[in-house]
């Protein structure tokens, strides 16, 4: 009898180790498919980015910018490091994260900042400052503009010089996007990208969007962020007509 007990439970033994071989199997394949579109998310939204011309700098280079260059084109533009944007990007998300969002003020007096600056400024809540800066606003506090931010993002620091003098004499960290042709000896931070294209203005900005977003854990992962990239680009008066 003591037998054919132990013959029963080997072969119960015998079925739940078959069983968990399976699901082990199977969740080991669930991971792995995972791992696999994830790769090919990644993938994809490498192509696009690139696709914007977030990496195409002029046919000038500043001494500045030197290290950030990793060649230039059949047509003598510049190309910037695209890891060492995704990098600063990361870098000034995590920076942008310790200070309070309501003190981040964001300056673009390019055409094409415009709609970035706003998407970015609506969705982290940091302040926005489009089009021309009022000469005083971070250094004359009789001003009705006047603003004491802890961290200043410029969308070019030669368009956006002004406010760079400014954050600068107020002693106020500049968070810079910086062509292969600026001058960033007053920027604290730079992120290396092409700063005049529309949709590449668009992707800088919505990337670190993402970033901050996340740091500030309003999403937890690339999928949660519902506006688009499309969403970030300044629309031609044709566009919009």
């Amino acid at each position: 009898m003591a037998s054919a007990n132990q013959e029963e439970n080997a072969g119960d033994s015998v079925s739940e180790s078959g069983n968990q071989s399976t699901e082990d199997t199977s969740s080991q394949s669930y991971v792995e498919a995972g791992e696999e579109n994830q790769e090919i998310e990644n993938d994809n939204l490498e192509k696009m980015i690139l696709s914007t011309g977030i990496r195409v700098g002029t046919p000038v280079k500043t001494k500045f910018m030197s290290p950030f260059i990793v060649r230039a084109n059949p047509e003598g533009l510049y190309i910037l490091d695209i890891s060492k944007t995704l990098t600063r990007i990361d870098v000034a998300a995590k920076f942008i994260g310790r200070a309070d969002i309501s003190k981040i003020v964001v300056t673009s007096a390019r055409e094409y900042g415009k709609t970035p600056v706003q998407k970015f400024c609506e969705a982290t809540g940091a302040s926005g400052i489009i089009g021309r800066f009022m000469p005083g606003t971070f250094t004359n506090p009789s001003l009705s503009s006047y603003m004491e931010p802890q961290v200043v993002i410029v969308t070019d620091p030669q368009a956006d010089q002004q406010a760079v003098l400014e954050a600068t004499r107020a002693g106020v960290p500049v968070v810079a996007i910086a062509n292969s042709d600026n001058v960033t000896s007053n920027v604290d931070l730079v992120i290396p990208a092409n700063n005049r294209g529309r949709k590449a203005l668009a992707t800088v900005y919505w990337l670190l969007t993402r970033e901050v977003l996340k740091k500030q854990g309003k999403i937890k992962s690339d999928a949660d962020m519902k506006i688009s990239i499309d969403d970030f680009e300044t629309k031609l008066v044709e566009e919009i007509s």
